[in-house]
């Protein structure tokens, strides 16, 4: 007999109906040999500071700063009923050991270990680790479980993640409150995140515009452009000098450049793309995924991983194959089936990259919301795209010469589309305006074009343009900004860098303006 806790009621009846535990008890479910329970996701929590000693009630700079000797944990209230069903069954003499199978990753780890140790159990345990809640999975993950103690150490960084947590915000709050007479917030990641916006904005604020020239050649749909000119005088005048007069192409080079497909996605590389397509925010992203991934529609979400390991290639051929059935945008196009590209065992800690799950091709896509449609399209293109062919394109820079002054233009010409193809399909597809890169248009140059070419009677002439300020971030942006804070500061290899987790920057973002702190305008997040 042994005990399974999973982190949420909807997850544990997944395990339940594979395991054949289908008796519903109060708190939990029982079948032949097994008992299945919850945790509604963090149970625990560390005890306020007060809990160490009553002095704490009030906030006093001179009590700062608190360093509990012997950390307590506390549960939250409104979670109480569900604990005490798990002490109970965590200390029942018939049970042989206990399966924490709560979401493999740093933060599951967190909210088994501290409900297990807070119940006193002495049961041994043992680890579910998947990443996919199809059946198959479940089977399979059960069929191969690790001892708990291989997780030991991601259990201590979970700990040293909460103390650090708790650490930074109960005493930083207090110290700034206390000084400024008025609450303020500060966290760990918040904090840093917040400074990020404000300085942007101050950049923003601070910039001074500057306006230059440029002069044009044209005709018939041919145009060169001077470089930037800052005086207008000198613009004009070159301008008068150059029209009505001919000019000839003192040099054409041509090389040819070969694009690769881009990487599967991982949780943030998503979030900033659903940003930019959808106008989704990282909170909303996560929360749809959550669900297709309970839904058995799509792997584990909060993954920093953009491969797969060997063993999932067979896997990752069968979902492409089933691709163009629920994407049919697809079916026109030549998807490939080159998974080398995207196999990489020493790239994959906790979780591979986002994947449709071979399930999701069993169910009825009528039946997902619309912004889970448009998540769900954008993991299974992604997997058709990072599977095919290359983009080869030919990139052509062209010198103009007139009244001894160059002019420049660049033009592109596609070769072969390969993976683009897809991405062209899929933007059709979705008819959203905010689509992907503007730098991946392609201008098409005249074909008569040589070197040596003269060009009569060109109409020359002159358009102002400003320097622009840094723009204000987006959540693709701070995302981005978030996942790359110091990485300079670290060694190429270093498994984690940046401000939060892939699974916590959401969250963060989503404190910011809730606190005030930030908030939104558009697709802008600015500072307050």
């Amino acid at each position: 007999m042994y005990l399974v806790i999973a982190e949420k009621p909807s997850v544990s009846q997944a395990m339940a109906k594979v395991l054949g535990a289908d008796k519903k008890e109060d708190g939990y479910l029982s079948g032949p040999g097994c008992v299945v329970s919850w945790c509604l996701g963090h149970l625990a929590e560390y005890a306020p500071p007060e809990t160490y000693d009553s002095r704490y009630q009030k906030w006093n700079f001179a009590d700062l700063p608190i360093l509990p000797k012997d950390w307590q944990l506390t549960v939250k209230q409104e979670k109480k009923g569900q604990y005490t069903v798990l002490k109970k069954l965590l200390n029942r003499k018939d049970l042989e050991y206990v399966i924490n199978a709560c979401d493999a990753g740093r933060e599951g780890e967190l909210i088994f270990r501290r409900v297990y140790e807070l119940s006193g159990s002495r049961l041994p345990v043992k680890r579910l680790w998947i990443s996919s809640m199809e059946e198959e999975a479940i089977r399979k993950g059960f069929a191969h479980l690790k001892e708990g103690s291989v997780y030991a150490n991601l259990w201590a960084a979970s700990v040293c993640r909460a103390k650090a947590d708790w650490l930074i915000g109960i005493n930083a709050t207090r110290a700034f409150t206390t000084k400024y007479h008025k609450r303020m917030t500060v966290g760990r990641v918040q904090t840093p995140t917040l400074a990020m916006l404000v300085d942007r904005q101050e950049k923003i604020q601070q910039f001074v515009k500057e306006t230059y020239y440029r002069v044009s050649l044209e005709k018939d749909g041919f145009c060169a452009v001077s470089e930037n000119i800052k005086e207008e005088a000198e613009a004009v005048a070159l301008a008068e000098k150059c029209r009505g007069k001919s000019a000839v192409i003192s040099s054409m080079e041509t090389t040819r450049k070969r694009i690769s497909p881009p990487k599967l996605y991982d949780l943030t590389t998503l979030q900033r793309e659903a940003n930019r397509m959808f106008g989704y925010t990282a909170q909303e992203t996560l929360k749809e995924l959550q669900e297709l991934y309970e839904a058995k529609l799509v792997t584990y979400p909060r993954t920093d991983s953009q491969y797969l390991t060997e063993d999932m290639e067979q896997t990752a051929l069968e979902v492409v194959e089933l691709l163009s059935e629920q994407l049919p945008f697809l079916a026109d196009v030549a998807i490939g089936k080159d998974t080398g590209r995207i196999i990489n065992n020493q790239k994959v800690s906790d979780h591979h990259a986002l994947l449709p799950t071979k399930e999701a091709f069993r169910q009825e896509a009528q039946k997902l919301s619309g912004k889970q449609k448009d998540l769900f399209r954008l993991i299974g293109q992604r997997l058709a795209q990072a599977v095919s062919g290359e983009c080869i394109q030919e990139e052509t820079a062209v010198t103009v010469l007139c009244e001894g002054h160059e002019f420049r233009l660049k033009g592109k010409k596609m070769i072969q589309p390969g993976f683009r193809g897809i991405e062209s399909a899929f933007r059709k597809n979705v008819q959203k305006k905010a689509s992907m890169d503007s730098e991946q248009e392609t201008t098409f140059l005249p074909d008569d074009l040589r070197e040596g070419m003269e060009l009569s009677e060109l109409s020359a002439k002159v358009s102002p343009h400003d320097t622009a300020p840094p723009k204000a971030y987006t959540e693709d942006t701070l995302l981005a900004a978030m996942e790359a804070a110091d990485s300079q500061d670290f060694e190429k290899e270093t498994e984690k860098k940046g401000l939060g987790t892939p699974a916590t920057r959401a969250s963060m973002i989503e404190k910011l303006v809730a606190s005030g702190y930030a908030e939104r305008k558009g697709k802008q997040i600015l500072p307050t």
